[in-house]
């Protein structure tokens, strides 16, 4: 298995290797062009489940790079809710089931700020450290939204603003973090990171303290989906979707949504009470829909574009 980092339960793997008296060689990645570089070259390591953010599996398909999923393999996919099935990045659930959902937004230390905060703008113009998230895509998207833009535009004027945007306000900018952030802000090393939620969650409960928010800032968030998915190469499908339908387990499934801090799609471990209640009540975790929120739409010719862009930002701020 290829997965994020941080991003599941502690004995997950060692359960499944106990109930199916198999081994589970398990990797972590920091980023999607990490897991799609592995994919790209062939997939040599031969890896049986990968962990895709729904931005992406629209060019892994096109690419190429995943296999269909056999559903008699997968009855617990019954358990995952409605508004998960049918996704519009992977009609039919041909390629892949839901995995874990939640947002980008905003960590920060209220501790050592002594204040909250409440907007993009702010952020991006406060004097304090600040780490941004190493992604092209989120934080264009806040830049366009702060501008009153898209934040999927093609407009190449717009990108091109939004790109100024975030090299002209990049003066409390401290570290474009790989998705590290979380680490940053445990630290006091940044006082503000651009991060996932649910890793600043685990930054909170690990503190057990009062010092830290996490919020989705006025301007808005970004909502992600990631799934699971069998790459081409692998070499233990059956078994591979085998382990999805373990992960879609409600109790499992529901073990890995209280460890991570990012919310299940699964349905009935929300609709059993199998999911703390704190975190359901809790709209930074569970959010309501709103308009404030926003998917990244993906192409190879918009990732080209943003791509490129990004690289002119990192190069002009020097990180």
């Amino acid at each position: 298995m290829y997965n994020w980092t941080t991003y599941i339960a502690e004995d997950t793997i060692s359960n499944f290797e106990r109930l199916c008296g198999v081994t589970v060689n398990y990797n972590t990645y920091a980023s999607d062009t990490d897991m799609l570089e592995e994919l790209r070259a062939g997939n040599t390591p031969q890896y049986d489940v990968v962990v895709p953010s729904n931005a992406n599996v629209y060019l892994m398909v096109d690419e190429g790079l995943l296999q269909p999923l056999d559903f008699a393999n997968i009855a617990n996919f019954a358990n995952i809710g409605a508004a998960f099935k049918n996704p519009p990045y992977d009609p039919g659930n041909v390629y892949t089931v839901p995995y874990q959902w939640g947002t980008i937004g905003v960590g920060y230390n209220r501790a050592a700020l002594g204040r909250d905060i409440a907007t993009w703008d702010d952020i991006f113009k406060m004097n304090a450290r600040v780490a941004w998230l190493d992604g092209s895509r989120p934080m264009f998207g806040f830049a366009l939204r702060v501008l009153g833009y898209d934040p999927n535009t093609t407009d190449p004027t717009q990108i091109a603003e939004a790109e100024q945007y975030l090299i002209d306000h990049a003066a409390n900018l401290i570290e474009i973090a790989p998705d590290t952030g979380q680490d940053l802000l445990a630290a006091g090393q940044a006082d503000v990171v651009v991060e996932y939620n649910g890793d600043i969650f685990q930054v909170i409960a690990s503190c057990g303290c009062d010092d830290y928010r996490y919020i989705i800032p006025a301007e808005g968030g970004q909502i992600w989906t990631d799934n699971l998915a069998v790459p081409v190469g692998a070499q233990n499908q059956p078994l591979a979707e085998v382990f999805i339908d373990y992960i879609l387990n409600a109790q499992v499934n529901a073990d890995i949504s209280n460890y991570t801090a990012y919310a299940s799609p699964n349905q009935v471990a929300i609709d059993e009470g199998l999911i703390y209640g704190d975190y359901l009540s809790n709209a930074a975790i569970y959010p309501e829909a709103t308009d404030t929120l926003f998917y990244t739409v993906s192409d190879a010719a918009l990732d080209e574009a943003y791509g490129a862009a990004w690289e002119r930002v990192h190069d002009a701020i020097g990180r």
